[in-house]
């Protein structure tokens, strides 16, 4: 049985069990129907949001503009950063602790002051999704940089490459693996920025969430959740992975 027919199966007994669950629900009312989602409600309100009334379609183009511009902008930034940290010692001792401080501090906590400096809309949400994904950026780049084997410098120097020419033509291509890595937790901590803002912000998949929840639409509310997932699994196995094995068979680590 390949993969994908196992994933499938996993996902229609998943289904499966809970309409199930759901169809008890209706005859002894465990709890309030109102509040009992149900798989097919919520099928039929994807259907409806696509292709009736066109309110999942405008809100899944606008979240994926937001991620999309708010992620380039972090791997720009994240990657400069790592660069400077990895390149001057002053610099990792300084700004390099601040950027291990915010790396803590959840992106969704700038969110309020976000909405001041912008006057709400969505730029404060573009900020907040660069902060989540800028310093797993900085940080991982900076390591990769960090740990290029000394061998290939050494090489590189007799070579006469040096200064900047260094950094580009061999440091830069030998950190490429853990660049990814930080790309990857730029996406995945942006995306979560993304759905928290929309939360508290306007427009997007999160702000049709909170609304779906005000009306008790909670078919609605699942379908949005099924669209939040499905979008992070097809980004991580259709862009990803696939980057990543030809990263991995590129550098000589594909097993």
């Amino acid at each position: 049985m390949t993969t994908i027919l196992r994933r499938l199966l996993f996902f229609t007994v998943l289904i499966v069990i809970w309409e199930g669950i759901y169809r008890l629900n209706l005859a002894f009312e465990f709890r309030s129907t109102t509040l009992f989602p149900s798989p097919i409600g919520a099928v039929v309100q994807l259907y409806k949001g696509f292709f009736d009334t066109g309110i999942l379609t405008s809100a899944l183009f606008t979240s994926l503009f937001r991620i999309a511009l708010g992620f380039i902008l972090a791997l720009i930034i994240g990657t400069i950063l790592g660069i400077i940290l990895a390149r001057s010692k002053f610099a990792d001792e300084t700004l390099g602790s601040l950027v291990i401080a915010l790396q803590s501090v959840p992106s969704i906590v700038w969110l309020p002051i976000a909405l001041l400096i912008f006057q709400g809309g969505g730029t404060a949400i573009i900020f907040i999704i660069v902060l989540g994904g800028t310093w797993s950026m900085t940080m991982n780049m900076r390591m990769g940089l960090k740990n290029v084997s000394p061998l290939y410098l050494q090489a590189a120097k007799t070579m006469g490459y040096k200064g900047s020419e260094l950094v580009w033509k061999v440091m830069i291509p030998a950190s490429i693996p853990s660049a990814l890595t930080g790309a990857r937790l730029a996406w995945a901590f942006g995306w979560r920025a993304l759905m928290a803002g929309e939360l508290l912000g306007t427009g997007g998949l999160g702000r049709t969430l909170m609304d779906a929840k005000d009306f008790y639409n909670m078919d609605l509310v699942v379908a949005i959740i099924i669209i939040i997932a499905t979008t992070g699994l097809i980004i991580e196995y259709l862009v990803f992975n696939k980057i990543e094995n030809r990263v991995l068979a590129r550098w000589g680590y594909a097993k």
